[in-house]
């Protein structure tokens, strides 16, 4: 149990420090190339809009975090 624990988190660290090294994966639909095959032609991806990359998961939960703390610690200047 302990070792199936350590491994978890050591996951779970080694996929944070993937999404602040690199925040930016692939699109899994168009496959990185920003157009998908439809039945009129080739269109750009609805998924990418066209840049070719997604943001992580991990790194939009990050950002949502941040911007929680900063939305929260931020000073009131009503009450100075």
């Amino acid at each position: 149990m302990g070792l199936a624990s350590l491994l978890l988190l050591l996951a779970i660290a080694g996929y944070a420090a993937l999404c602040m090294a690199q925040p930016f994966a692939r699109c899994r639909k168009c496959r990185g190339t920003g157009q998908t095959d439809t039945r009129k032609g080739i269109d750009t991806c609805r998924r990418c809009h066209g840049a070719r990359y997604r943001l992580r998961l991990g790194r939009r939960i990050h950002n949502h975090a941040e911007r929680i703390h900063t939305t929260g610690t931020r000073p009131n200047p009503k009450h100075n």
